[in-house]
């Protein structure tokens, strides 16, 4: 992340992302598959990691192979195979949705994980429970953990969607656009920018 200021001397945190250049890849219409989408490919794939199917699928955009395919039903852009998509689709001022996979933070205590304040006290014949869970249910009755009772387990590494990022600034040249606010992932994740 990084922060930028305006002309009024306001600063806004925001994230740089680089966005494409993207090439379309195959146009799905309701004729021939059922229904209406945008294939659109990004990040060069080296051609001893390439399949044949994937060789001559690109090949029909007249494209080197790429690691990253993305359908877009309903797409408003009107492209053809073998365009490419750039950053220029964006202004400043637009709203977006950047969807991203979340750091994975492993299995995790219920501290960590939940906000759990732990036992507090070290005296009084507490031992090693500082960071326990404490008790989760009843006995004899309901004899069982209820479904959603917050303990520790995997954390993070989640699809996550933020909403009503505000694209802040747009670098043609370089395919950088500054979205408002933090995304989710680690540095040099790929995520999914929607209008």
């Amino acid at each position: 992340m990084t922060s930028i200021f305006d002309a009024a001397g306001k600063q806004t945190a925001c994230t740089i992302i680089e966005a494409g250049p993207c090439v379309v890849t195959q146009v799905k219409t309701q004729e021939t598959d059922g229904y209406n989408a945008l294939q659109v490919a990004f990040g060069d794939k080296k051609e001893k990691h390439t399949i044949a199917a994937e060789k001559a699928h690109f090949a029909k955009a007249n494209t080197p192979a790429k690691k990253f395919v993305k359908e877009f039903r309903n797409s408003s852009l009107d492209k053809n195979i073998g365009d490419t998509i750039t950053v220029d689709i964006f202004a400043e001022g637009d709203k977006v949705e950047v969807v991203g996979t979340t750091k994975g933070k492993g299995f995790q205590g219920v501290v960590k994980r939940h906000g759990f304040s732990g036992v507090g006290e070290a005296s009084h014949g507490q031992h090693d429970r500082q960071r326990a869970p404490g008790s989760i249910g009843g006995s004899s009755y309901p004899a069982r953990v209820f479904k959603g009772m917050r303990m520790a387990g995997r954390m993070g590494n989640d699809r996550v969607k933020m909403k009503g990022l505000k694209v802040v600034k747009v670098f043609a040249d370089k395919n950088y656009i500054l979205v408002s606010g933090s995304v989710p992932g680690h540095n040099g994740s790929i995520v999914l920018i929607q209008k």
